[in-house]
């Protein structure tokens, strides 16, 4: 893969879902290198949020080059997404100002709940659309939209999935992988650790201590609905890569989460 690198350097693919990550190793240096990455990593990376980033170097493709600090780690166990560690690190990035004014700096885009559904909805398969639960589930989403004044939206990562936790040999966590930021409601972050990775009977607990206080009632109702939404985005990723099984694991949690929050 040619980076337009100097001389010396050994460049080797790792996965993910873009293919733009690399491992750059020349002599005894090691570094992370994404090619294209978000003109927000240097803030996240002057907040100690990603490893720290050495260099950005403009290719002759036009392209941009970035090298971070390669850490030695691993990702984070789906049963370790409630920890405390998790709760302190969400709750550091929805309460950064340097965060939040680098992303209005680069053109952050704001998702509104009218937003998710649109994208819920764009290109989805006509077999989930048509499916009864989905279906309604959708439509009440639509008619009970939750009520949060932009300007209280927060740096949204967009994509907490236990494969972007990086927890280092020396205990640091970090949140990599910021494709998908954006600002909106913290409750969609919140919610989508939850469905995924919080058993229902912890999230009272789980919340409170993001909040250090009795979970707010108007935000009760936001979790429910981000709940829902998530779930739906995911049973749409879920189904168009052919993970079936994912997929109707999502719709089981769809049934269970919908009973509750009709009731609301």
């Amino acid at each position: 893969m040619d980076l337009d690198l100097e001389n010396g350097w050994q460049v080797l693919p790792i996965g993910g879902d873009t293919g733009t990550a690399y491992m750059g190793i020349k002599q005894k240096e090691k570094v992370f290198l994404k090619r294209n990455p978000s003109p927000f990593l240097a803030a996240l990376s002057l907040e100690e949020i990603t490893p720290k980033l050495i260099w950005s170097k403009r290719m002759h493709t036009g392209d941009t080059l970035t090298a971070q600090q390669w850490m030695n780690g691993r990702c984070l166990e789906q049963n370790e997404m409630r920890s405390e560690q998790v709760v302190s690190l969400i709750h550091r990035i929805h309460h950064s100002d340097l965060l939040k004014k680098m992303l209005q700096k680069v053109g952050g885009v704001h998702y509104t709940p009218e937003d998710f559904l649109t994208l819920y909805y764009r290109g989805n398969s006509s077999d989930l659309l048509a499916h009864p639960l989905l279906h309604k589930c959708a439509k009440f989403l639509e008619s009970h939209l939750p009520a949060c004044d932009t300007k209280d939206y927060e740096v949204s990562h967009g994509n907490l999935k236990c494969e972007n936790f990086l927890l280092s040999d020396s205990g640091q966590l970090y949140l990599v992988d910021w494709e998908s930021v954006m600002f909106a409601d913290p409750a969609k972050d919140l919610s989508m650790i939850m469905c995924r990775y919080v058993p229902r009977a912890d999230w009272k607990q789980w919340l409170e201590s993001y909040f250090g206080k009795q979970l707010p009632e108007a935000m009760e109702f936001r979790i429910q609905w981000y709940t829902l939404m998530n779930l739906l985005l995911d049973t749409k990723s879920n189904y168009r890569r052919g993970r079936f099984h994912e997929m109707n694991q999502d719709i089981l949690k769809i049934e269970k989460t919908f009973e509750i929050f009709e009731k609301f």
